[in-house]
């Protein structure tokens, strides 16, 4: 076969075959007849991006599909992947791109569409009017490079022919199974119109949700049955929590829930248990209202975001995006767009900035040919590849190259003033990888950019085992000093964070006198019914961020160890290590009382230099005393009362005390629980528990406490049973976060199986105590450089640790009313100089709007 290859070959890249040699096409294929396949139902065909890199068909040396992977590969990698799996047979796909002048435009309108068999789904921003394609397929036999023309072969084996139509017209395999994930998400729920909601009174605050058999305040569920707002199950991304929705569905068949955070004017995330997926409720605004959820206050702008008040709104789009500047295209290696692929702004500003960190860049585009060498046979599902993909494609200048002269010549002619753009990469390939499972992230819905960032540093992690992390950069641990007000006993905990989340004191604002009288106009306007003034933006000092930051916060449902009770308690957050590369993010959203998603319009100077030093911790000081390391008392649901519990009424409880607050109109079981809670310390402390909690769910029902038959609560070792082994799957969860087994097991058993408070055990628990006095040092001395340190536990996080002093080198800044909405640019400083990029458009900045972003980054100044 290879000698009457060599005979007849055609040359690669060069014309047509010859009649002889379309005679013995059937001989010619039957040796790889075998490794031929037709894609059969479930098959993902690549047929429009390359694996290693952003090819397509429109590439000059166009793109090879594998007759039996059908995986796509540019003409770099095709090689590649022929010398590791053998399979010679591939599909060579091209497509020509043509601009068709105005003269030959009708001319060319009837034939448009006669050479463009091939169903491609690239990502040009052509106009259909202004340009036609021309489609060229052939099958290419490795390692010679046999060419043979496609469909004009009638002498093709059956198997052949059937197997190329079938590639020809198949959808290519990410955008499917984007489809799939999209699709689930849009079909309307069998019980949406006849949805049976209970007469019972229930109302919804906006905010301090908690699941009302457990702790949990995140992943929360609205059942829109009878309003109980339960926690969702675990995620394998270290989100959810203990499953009470589900449970609370197969107890009650109440069908439908929606995730609490996801409400928005356009809809919300809604889970049918019956029918087990993501479902649409048409009649989602009335259920939600019957629990006193108003969903529909915001307006639409002509550009379809949602907005509350157009003219705010306008003038940031303007401020951000620099547009009344005529602003310079800049190409080449590092300065390479990425193209939205319908509200996937958040993901390309994230990358973009990831890949100007030296770190990331070292340890995927550094290791390029190591990882692609390494990669799996299927390198579309693997995390590293595509990592090196992406940062390759953003930072080699493939992809980013200025216009050419005739481009310029025919630019001018036409009078075209339309900024030239460069082509750019479409990241759909690793969207596709990195939101696989996530229920946010796999949709085409807007997503927070913050939440993304953390979501891309935990697939780091979890894919860096036995490698360089680059995410290292990122971690640092922080120390929360919590204090009981009443008998100012102290706790100090330690937890690992990525991001400094700081807040943004409005009452702080520099015009606060210019935003009271706008604040009264506008009111006035609307009660008139006539037009809005002139919007005015708070301008916060960077200062009051940062003093906001140091000072205590209350700590809701703070049970104090030394009263044994409920109590009033304060906590404060300082750095026990600060990161290589620092990440700010602002919190500039809330919710108002009208469940309206609301974003604080306002801008902070945001300083190119910091120093946080005066921020590092200094743990346990002289006169201070920790509070007992003792456990708050179980309370065990419904089910469970009574089996070696004593009965509320048998609780030692200051009856004056409970007579005096039911006077007042409280429930009697609201205020047994406030006398118990605030340990029997009179009326007046048993209010303020009142006034603090009665808008929890079970705050009016019955006091389960602990028997008294011990001396006292009981400990962490005493409460819960060490005898029965805790659950694998809890287990699994902490130990795939890198902690020990035994440590997991200890956790589990010591917190009666509870994931959340198990982790705050493990970082109260440290193995190694005996160099526990080591965190009260690093104020006296500085760390050096890059020291990294394990947080005193030999199997903790990894910290790089050094000096609290930045330099900002980037930040993304997001437009629009809520994260669900929007539009977002980030700015890089690059040699000097800062570059805007928005989504492909990548130029220079003239004025960054530093004041108004979302997310900032620093990175570390050196010691000199």
């Amino acid at each position: 076969v290879r000698e009457f290859l060599h005979q007849f070959a055609v040359p690669f890249g060069f014309g047509q075959s010859n009649a002889k040699m379309a005679a013995d096409l059937g001989e010619l294929l039957v040796p790889y007849m075998p490794t031929i396949r037709v894609p059969r139902t479930g098959d993902r065909v690549f047929k429009s991006e390359c694996a290693f890199s952003y090819d397509s068909p429109e590439s000059d040396g166009g793109l090879y599909v594998c007759m039996n992977t059908f995986l796509g590969f540019g003409r770099e990698h095709v090689e590649r992947h022929y010398r590791k799996t053998g399979q010679s047979v591939y599909m060579h796909l091209k497509r020509t791109v043509k601009k068709v002048g105005a003269a030959a435009r009708h001319a060319a309108c009837t034939m448009r569409h006669a050479p463009c068999f091939l169903y491609l789904e690239l990502h040009q921003n052509y106009n259909a009017d202004d340009y036609e394609y021309e489609d060229e397929a052939q099958l290419v036999i490795f390692p010679d490079h046999f060419e043979i023309p496609l469909p004009n072969i009638e002498e093709l084996p059956a198997l052949v022919t059937i197997a190329c139509d079938a590639v020809l017209n198949a959808p290519c395999g990410f955008r499917k199974q984007e489809q799939d994930s999209w699709e689930e998400e849009v079909q309307v729920s069998k019980h949406a119109r006849s949805l049976r909601q209970l007469d019972n009174g229930v109302r919804i605050p906006p905010s301090g949700w908690k699941c009302t058999k457990c702790e949990m305040r995140e992943n929360l569920w609205l059942n829109l049955t009878d309003g109980s707002v339960l926690c969702g199950k675990w995620f394998f991304d270290g989100n959810g929590g203990n499953g009470h929705a589900l449970e609370h569905y197969r107890e009650t068949s109440f069908p439908l829930a929606v995730k609490l955070g996801t409400i928005t004017p356009d809809g919300a995330d809604i889970y049918s248990f019956d029918e087990e997926e993501a479902v649409l409720d048409p009649h989602i605004s009335d259920h939600l209202a019957h629990f006193g959820i108003d969903m529909l206050q915001m307006q639409k702008t002509e550009n379809g975001h949602v907005d509350n008040q157009v003219r705010p709104r306008v003038t940031e789009w303007e401020v951000i995006q620099e547009s009344g500047s005529k602003l310079k295209a800049v190409y080449g290696p590092g300065y390479t767009g990425v193209r939205n692929l319908g509200n996937s702004c958040y993901l390309g500003t994230t990358m973009q900035v990831l890949f100007s960190i030296p770190e990331f860049q070292r340890a995927y585009v550094g290791n390029l040919q190591r990882i692609y060498d390494y990669s799996p046979l299927d390198p579309t599902q693997d995390f590293s590849t595509q990592m090196a993909k992406l940062g390759h494609g953003l930072l080699s200048g493939q992809y980013s190259k200025p216009p050419v002269k005739s481009e310029l010549i025919e630019q001018v002619m036409n009078e075209e003033h339309k900024l030239h753009q460069q082509k750019g990469i479409c990241p759909r390939m690793f969207k596709a990888l990195v939101s696989k499972g996530h229920p946010e992230f796999s949709s085409n819905r807007q997503q927070d950019a913050h939440e993304f960032l953390l979501h891309i540093i935990n697939l780091v992690e979890r894919n860096s085992a036995g490698s360089e992390n680059p995410s290292d950069v990122f971690r640092f641990l922080v120390e929360e000093r919590t204090q009981c007000c009443q008998s100012r006993k102290v706790r100090y905990t330690q937890r690992v964070d990525y991001v400094m989340q700081l807040p943004a004191p409005v009452e702080a604002a520099t015009n606060r006198e210019e935003l009271i009288a706008y604040e009264a106009k506008r009111q006035e306007a609307q009660e008139k019914m006539t037009a809005s003034p002139e919007p005015v933006r708070a301008r916060v000092p960077f200062t009051a961020c940062l003093q906001a930051f140091s000072e205590p916060e209350n700590v809701l449902d703070f049970w104090s160890s030394a009263l044994q009770a409920k109590s009033a308690g304060v906590k404060t957050s300082r750095f026990v290590s600060f990161p290589e590369y620092l990440v700010l993010q602002i919190k500039k959203f809330t919710f108002g009382l009208d469940w309206v998603p609301k974003k604080i319009d306002l801008s902070i100077d945001m300083p190119d230099f910091l120093d946080l030093t005066r921020l590092r911790a200094t743990g346990l000081q002289a006169g201070e005393e920790e509070l007992p390391d003792l456990m708050p008392p179980i309370v065990l649901p419904e089910d469970t009362r009574g089996r070696g519990l004593s009965p509320p009424w048998s609780v030692k409880i200051d009856e004056s005390a409970v007579m005096q607050l039911a006077e007042m109109g409280f429930p009697q079981e609201a205020c047994r629980k406030a006398v118990y809670y605030t340990g029997n310390m009179g009326a007046e402390m048993a209010f303020n528990w009142i006034i603090a909690h009665m808008e929890e769910p079970d705050f009016a029902e019955p006091l389960v406490a602990p028997s008294l038959s011990d001396s006292g609560p009981s400990s962490a070792s005493q409460a819960p049973s060490t005898d029965s082994q805790p659950p694998e799957e809890s287990v699994a969860i902490l130990t795939s976060m890198g902690f020990p087994r035994s440590q997991a097991v200890q956790a589990l058993k010591a917190t009666n199986n509870n994931l959340e408070r198990a982790l705050d055990w493990i970082f109260t628990h440290p193995d190694n105590e005996e160099d526990s006095g080591s965190a009260s040092d690093m104020a006296e001395t500085e760390p050096n450089d890059n020291a990294f340190s394990s947080a005193n536990d030999p199997a903790g996080p990894r910290i790089k640790d050094g000096p609290g002093r930045y330099e900002l080198f980037a930040f993304i800044s997001h437009m629009g009313t809520s994260t669900m909405s929007g539009h977002y640019v980030c700015h890089i400083k690059k040699e000097g100089r800062w570059v805007i990029y928005n989504d492909h458009k990548v130029c220079l900045s003239e004025r960054p709007p530093k004041d108004m972003a979302y997310m900032y980054f620093y990175h570390r100044l050196s010691r000199s």
